[in-house]
């Protein structure tokens, strides 16, 4: 009886043994491709959050600027306009 538990203490001390190599495994081969991975994307011309929250915020400051001058424009356009018709109303009057 003392020679099956034994045996049995010994299968159990080389299983562990096992499951211990094999999750130290598993460890280095994800660590290899997180690595492996980060070189890769690292290779790639990703843009950083900080680059591209720069470049949204300079294209919201020029959407703005853009729409302050098209509003600049009409209101020349619509001064321009009415010039005109003052100046035919008014013939004699200087420019």
């Amino acid at each position: 009886m003392q020679s099956e538990n034994r045996l049995f203490d010994d299968l159990v001390k080389m299983m562990n043994g096992v499951a211990g190599t094999m999750a130290g495994v598993g460890r280095e081969a994800e660590s290899s491709m997180r690595e492996r991975m980060r070189e890769w994307v690292g290779g790639m011309d990703f843009v950083g959050r900080d680059e591209f929250e720069a470049v949204k915020a300079m294209a919201a400051a020029a959407r703005d600027e853009n729409e302050a001058l098209k509003a600049r424009i009409a209101t020349l356009e619509a001064k321009s306009a009415a010039k005109p018709r003052a100046a035919k109303a008014n013939p004699g009057a200087p420019s």
